[in-house]
């Protein structure tokens, strides 16, 4: 029972809650909200007037940046209406009533709160026909020349920012940058505005220019001649484009841009005095600025409709911006950069191509950077593995030299003997040739055989000491083409003895057919002694008759291949890959450098060299080496 009476409280409290929020909510919302009757904040009415139409080229890019300026600069919002003064284009009076009459029907229950004209024509309409318009509304004359405005019409409620149309700064820009300048042609439209413009370049320019510069006016032909006429200008022309918005015939160019169409036919340079032209067809130089124009109108017109007395603002005439140019121009008409003013502008300039690909070029010459030490690197390593095989040679021919003496050494014995035999029969031959002498009666044709015999033994014995001599001498390598059986034999024969005084037997089966080589013959007869020498060794346990060394010569393809072959105990099998290892040796008193000297030679003639167990028992030396033509 309490417990339900808690619970029946309890929802009583929230429902009491949730309609005590619901009454504060609905009583603060009309308090948050504005009351409907409020007055909310009214737009500021502005009427833009044209001259020409607001499609013509210049006019629209003031026309764009004037509204883009007041959007920006102004704390209300603004109901900006837009008009063309299409009379100015031929003056015609009596439709300029019309208009006026049209304007005052339209704004006759609701003036705007600022007129803008913009340009000459529009500041003269306006002035015209202020009384019979908006004779309260402040009007503001903007991009207009002081010599365009009738200053004694100007009232208190009437501010002015104009331009300063400086004729002579844009002639001497022309002079500064084409100095050998001749003719000058100008191009201007037909309309009243323009044909005043065409009088004043006249009146100024004509003194100051006579007898320098032919000035050429084409305001009165149509724009089909003047098109000719620029593409047939004399050398050392000029043209100043000023605007064509009616031409010679009475044709009307706005949005036609007749400027780009003499552009694409001129034969000289082209200048003009307004950005709005600065598209490309055109030099450059001092010009106005419409951007500038624009926000200098703009903070006029928020100071006027902000309540601030129209005749109380003085502002100065804009003068030209600062020249600019354009570098693709510049360099179309060969003009140096170094005749323009300090402080010009170069617009359009063409990126370099560092500017253009940095990244690429900066990489490309990291690579070319990273390659070029890796080069210098691996040539200084070239360099240092060339000097360093010079020198292993070097020491490999000195070691192969020192080994030859080794050899020589081992062999003392049986060459001392091969000497001893024809020294032994020439002092025998002597001393029977000497005998007969001594006889009464001599057999000179006995003595004349012994003497034959003599020299015989001599040249045995100088063979002998000719071949010690070849094997011992120290001589760089020298490679030439020999024949590798002529080679072979020529080893055998001066190891014969050494073969019949350990009691083995030479057994050579060479092929019938030269083996042409190119290679050292004292590096190739080493290692074939070496081999020979080896397997006599290794037969000093062998019974005496199979101590056989067995050398034979075959031709295998493009090679000449050697075989040494003896009957001794073999290599064993884990020890065929080691043995031509420098200081490996089986014999006691070795040095274990004539196999490793043996695969240095071989190795250094492009050829190869192996071991491998007979099957019958013994070992067998193989060498391989290229055959030349």
């Amino acid at each position: 029972m309490t417990v339900s009476c808690t619970l029946r409280l309890e929802r009583l409290i929230n429902i009491w809650t949730t309609v005590a929020v619901i009454l504060l909510i609905s009583i603060g919302a009309p308090a948050a909200q504005p009351q409907s009757g409020a007055p909310a904040a009214q737009p500021k009415r502005i009427v833009v007037l044209y001259s020409y139409g607001q499609h013509f080229q210049s006019w629209a890019t003031w026309g764009t940046a004037i509204r883009s300026e007041l959007n920006r600069q102004s704390p209300w919002p603004l109901d900006v209406q837009e008009y063309s003064l299409v009379t100015a284009r031929n003056g015609d009076e009596a439709a300029e009533a019309k208009f006026v009459e049209y304007l005052k029907a339209l704004y006759a229950q609701q003036p705007p709160d600022l007129i803008i004209a913009l340009a000459a024509p529009a500041a003269r309409f306006v002035q015209r026909y202020r009384a019979d318009l908006f004779p309260t509304t402040p009007m503001l004359l903007a991009a207009v020349e002081p010599r365009r405005v009738d200053s004694s019409l100007l009232s208190e409620q009437d501010a002015m920012v104009g331009v300063r149309f400086n004729q002579v700064a844009l002639f001497e820009n022309i002079l500064r940058l084409l100095p050998e300048t001749k003719t000058i042609a100008l191009i201007n439209g037909n309309s009243p505005p323009e044909r005043f413009w065409a009088g004043e370049m006249q009146r100024v320019l004509g003194p100051l220019l006579e007898k320098k510069v032919e000035l050429l006016f084409f305001g009165e032909r149509p724009l089909e001649e003047t098109l000719k006429a620029v593409a047939g200008l004399p050398p050392h022309s000029a043209i100043f484009f000023q605007q064509l918005n009616v031409d010679g015939a009475g044709v009307v160019y706005g949005d036609k841009e007749p400027l780009k169409r003499i552009g694409e036919v001129a034969n000289a340079p082209i200048f003009t005095f307004d950005e709005s032209y600065f598209n490309g067809e055109v030099v450059g130089g001092p010009m106005f600025s419409p951007a500038e124009g624009a926000r200098r109108t703009a903070a006029v017109a928020v100071r006027i409709l902000g309540g601030e007395k129209a005749g109380g603002i003085k502002v100065p005439p804009t003068e030209f911006s600062m020249p600019k140019y354009d570098w693709r121009q510049l360099q179309r008409w060969n003009i140096s950069e170094s005749r323009l003013l300090p402080g010009s502008e170069i617009l359009l300039r063409e990126p370099t191509a560092w500017e253009r690909y940095s990244w690429q070029i900066a990489f490309t010459f990291a690579v070319l950077l990273l390659q070029a030490g890796l080069i210098s690197v691996l040539l200084f390593e070239h360099r240092r593995r060339r000097l360093a095989e010079v020198q292993s040679r070097q020491r490999m021919v000195e070691l192969a030299h020192v080994n030859r003496f080794s050899t020589a050494g081992e062999l003392s014995a049986s060459i001392a003997h091969e000497i001893n035999q024809p020294l032994g029969s020439i002092l025998a031959n002597a001393e029977a040739a000497q005998t007969i002498l001594k006889s009464p009666k001599p057999d000179i044709a006995e003595v004349s055989e012994i003497l034959g015999d003599i020299i015989n033994d001599d040249q045995r014995a100088a063979e002998v000491i000719q071949r010690l001599r070849s094997l011992l001498k120290k001589s760089p390598s020298e490679l030439r083409k020999l024949d590798l059986n002529d080679v072979t034999r020529e080893t055998v024969k001066f190891l014969s003895m050494q073969a019949i005084g350990r009691k083995v037997e030479l057994v050579s089966v060479l092929t019938p057919d030269a083996l042409p080589i190119l290679g050292d013959r004292i590096q190739l007869q080493q290692v074939i002694l070496n081999l020979v020498v080896n397997g006599i060794d290794a037969m000093r346990d062998t019974p005496t008759q199979n101590r056989i060394i067995s050398i034979q010569s075959s031709r295998a393809e493009n090679f000449a291949e050697l075989s040494v072959s003896d009957n001794g105990p073999g290599i064993p099998e884990d020890k065929l890959n080691e043995i031509f290892e420098p200081f490996f040796t089986s014999k006691a008193e070795g040095m274990g450098m004539g196999l490793s000297i043996a695969r240095t030679i071989i190795e250094a003639h492009d050829g190869q060299i192996w071991a491998e167990n007979r099957d019958h028992g013994g070992a067998s030396f193989r060498i391989r080496l290229p055959l030349v033509r």
